[in-house]
């Protein structure tokens, strides 16, 4: 798939969903469940062990997904994460070798970045999105004070976001936005409790109908 068409399926969906799996059954089927609620654009952390193993299967065994890697700090890292099938990456600070290698291979980078400095830093340096993190701490109004100013950077807050405020991250600008354990709890991934993991998915994308 190509960059552009990447980008518009992340925007078209609104929210990624971050998983921390054990292992790659367990990430398979998880993605499988958050598919049926509605969400196909997943991010496994470099966090997790074995991720790169992990995303090579996934990727090859559901191609219709969009599979990405986050909390990728170097560009090896990422060189690796793109070889082994990721559709994105995502860096939680600004890292310009990992945004010139991404660019080089014409793969969608959200950089990490917080302060306005921080954001158009991430911005001039060629990352397609500046990963907002931690989102919670100031929320939506945050968001849509750094939109005034910058209206062309794309932002993809990640942190705190949850079925509740989804829309109003999205209301004050954001392209699209990031869950880890509001969509994906840990205990429902232990337990393989797949239709609680849907049904979260599920209220995430009700939640972002109604709010357009």
């Amino acid at each position: 798939m190509k960059k552009d068409a990447v980008l518009s399926k992340i925007r078209a969906e609104k929210v990624v969903a971050l998983i921390r799996a054990d292992n790659s059954d367990g990430l398979l089927d998880c993605a499988k469940a958050l598919a049926d609620g509605g969400l196909t654009s997943i991010e496994l952390t470099m966090t997790t062990p074995g991720a790169i193993r992990m995303l090579e299967k996934a990727s090859a065994e559901l191609p219709d997904f969009l599979f990405g890697l986050g909390t990728v700090l170097d560009a090896e890292t990422a060189r690796a994460g793109i070889l082994a099938g990721a559709k994105f990456i995502v860096t939680p600070a600004l890292r310009p070798d990992v945004i010139t290698l991404c660019r080089r291979y014409s793969v969608p980078i959200f950089c990490g970045a917080f302060t306005p400095t921080e954001i158009v830093n991430a911005w001039e340096a060629g990352a397609d999105a500046a990963k907002v993190f931690p989102a919670e701490f100031f929320g939506p109004a945050y968001i849509k004070s750094i939109k005034g100013p910058l209206p062309h950077i794309e932002l993809v807050p990640t942190g705190g976001v949850n079925a509740d405020n989804v829309s109003e991250f999205l209301k004050a600008g954001a392209m699209a936005t990031a869950a880890g354990s509001s969509l994906v709890e840990a205990k429902a991934l232990k337990e393989k409790n797949w239709a609680a993991i849907t049904a979260k998915a599920k209220a995430f994308v009700a939640a972002v109908a109604a709010g357009k």
